[in-house]
């Protein structure tokens, strides 16, 4: 059995390959966040649930604290190798094959389209988290080829867009009140997880990053919010304001994620999804007004593990090719 570990930017998720562990952790690293201290906890469960490897995929790479995205990687499995004494594999965008470590730069979708390939077969795969959404198709049970962040961008294969983090004004810039159109600010005064909370999306358990102003998770204080990116007070626009504002968000960025996945799918001939991450419902909703199929990883494998997918794919890959070796051997 093999401990998975994601380290993102803004949170650092772990999954060992039987299910029984799962766990994600918001760890802002251009913050400071004490990542030693979360990875000396996970090594602590790696021991107790006698997990007898750790397999790694990085992404954090791109935090601001880092000069480089080969200073981020080279920052993040220095650290992990810090934490854990037992065996490590890192995935790169190549699998555990790999010659320059800035091969392992954002490559958990890579580790997510592998699995999926051995166990779900074509599809377009859709992993929605925080901060950002992957579209990856995967064909006739091949990974596909090494992508760079940057080159994803450029396919649509990467949306810069997540279910909680994403400022509101990036994805609203204009909203309609009162029969009015309003530039709402450019302003980091609201997210869209306060959007999902006042509408009931999400729950203030699962609004877990932090707020623009540091201050409550409430329902008043994200009306507060809501209401600051027109520049009002609530006691201006009124609650109805604000929930307009919310909703409206929350349809454009369902329209977002609709067309994306309308161009990878059609591009690549691909009718299956393969939905996961926290906004898993949200990309069921676009696959059924898509006309498309929808395998909900959540129904296959658990809600926890659908949250933190590309950390437990990359502990099945390595338990699977651990298991093939001691065959061979």
């Amino acid at each position: 059995m093999i401990l998975g570990l994601d380290i993102g930017g803004a949170n650092t998720k772990a999954a060992a390959s039987d299910g029984q562990l799962c766990r994600s952790v918001y760890l802002p690293l251009w913050k400071g966040a004490p990542l030693d201290e979360v990875l000396d906890r996970l090594a602590e469960d790696r021991r107790r649930i006698e997990a007898a490897a750790l397999a790694v995929v990085i992404t954090g790479e791109l935090a601001d604290c880092y000069g480089s995205k080969r200073e981020g990687v080279q920052s993040l499995m220095a650290a992990v190798k810090r934490a854990f004494d037992c065996p490590i594999f890192f995935w790169s965008t190549s699998g555990f094959s790999w010659k320059d470590p800035l091969e392992l730069a954002a490559a958990n979708w890579s580790a997510s389209a592998a699995f999926l390939a051995r166990d779900v077969g074509d599809c377009l795969f859709v992993d929605m988290g925080s901060t950002t959404t992957d579209l990856i198709p995967v064909r006739s049970g091949q990974m596909p080829a090494p992508r760079t962040d940057f080159m994803r961008l450029a396919a649509g294969e990467l949306v810069y867009m997540g279910l909680l983090r994403t400022r509101l004004d990036a994805i609203l810039p204009v909203a309609r009140l009162g029969g009015k159109r309003i530039a709402l600010a450019p302003e980091f005064f609201a997210i869209m997880a306060d959007a999902r909370l006042v509408l009931d999306g999400i729950s203030a358990e699962r609004y877990t990053c932090d707020t623009a102003d540091g201050a409550g998770k409430d329902r008043s204080s994200a009306l507060r919010r809501l209401a600051r990116t027109a520049c009002a007070d609530i006691e201006e626009i009124g609650e109805a304001g604000a929930l307009a504002i919310a909703r409206q968000a929350c349809r454009r960025q369902s329209s977002i994620l609709a067309a994306a996945i309308k161009r990878l799918a059609e591009r690549h001939d691909l009718a299956r999804i393969a939905a996961a991450g926290i906004g898993e419902g949200l990309i069921a909703e676009a696959a059924e007004r898509l006309g498309l199929e929808c395998i909900r990883l959540s129904r296959t494998y658990g809600q926890s593990i659908s949250d933190v997918f590309p950390a437990y794919a990359v502990a099945r890959l390595a338990e699977a090719d651990m298991n093939a070796n001691s065959k061979r051997i």
